[in-house]
C-alpha cells in the first residue's frame, strides 16, 4: 500500500512508500491533505519538476463490495488496493419498510388511501435505486482517486 502525493498546486504526483511519507512528515517537508485515502502534500514540489508515471484504475464490480486497484502502467505493479461496500440491501430494506407502512395505513380504520399503481410509468434508462446507488458510489470513488493519482486509463471487469 502506497501513500498518494500531491504537489503544492494540488496536482497528483506518483504515490510513495509509507515509510518515505512518514519520513517527509517527520522532517516537516509534507503535510497531511486527506486521511481517507491517506494523501500528503509536498509544498516544495511542483508537477513540472517531478517525473510521474501513468497509472490505471482497475475496477472489479460486485453486488455487495467493489474492488479497486491502482496499477502503475509500465511495470504493472499494484500501488493501491481499495474495497468499497455498497448500501444496496440497506436501500432495498428501507423501501420495503416504507411500502409496508403505506399498506398498513390502507388497512387501518383511517381515511382510505387508494393504491397508486396504474398511473406510474418509468422513464427510459430507469435503474433500481440499489443499482443507482452502486453506480454513483463507484463514480464518486473513481473521481476521488483521479484527483490524487496521475490516472491515464480506467478498465473494468465485465460481469
Amino acid at each position: 500500500m502506497r501513500v498518494f502525493v500531491l504537489d503544492r498546486n494540488l496536482k497528483p504526483l506518483d504515490p510513495c512508500h509509507q515509510a518515505r511519507a512518514r519520513e517527509l512528515l517527520n522532517k516537516g517537508r509534507a503535510q497531511v491533505f486527506k486521511r481517507c485515502p491517506f494523501t500528503i502534500v509536498l509544498p516544495d514540489r511542483t508537477l513540472e519538476e517531478s517525473t510521474t508515471h501513468p497509472h490505471r484504475i482497475k475496477i472489479d464490480p460486485g453486488s455487495k463490495t467493489t474492488g479497486f486497484a491502482v496499477v502503475q502502467e509500465p511495470t504493472g505493479r499494484v500501488t493501491n488496493a481499495l474495497e468499497i461496500t455498497h448500501r444496496g440491501q440497506q436501500i432495498k430494506d428501507s423501501i420495503e419498510s416504507r411500502r409496508s407502512l403505506r399498506r398498513g395505513r390502507r388497512n387501518r380504520k383511517t381515511r382510505y388511501r387508494k393504491p397508486r399503481c396504474l398511473n406510474r410509468t418509468r422513464k427510459h434508462g430507469w435503474l433500481p435505486p440499489s443499482l443507482e446507488s452502486r453506480i454513483a458510489n463507484i463514480e464518486t470513488w473513481v473521481k476521488r482517486i483521479r484527483k490524487i493519482c496521475p490516472i491515464t486509463a480506467i478498465s473494468q471487469e465485465l460481469v
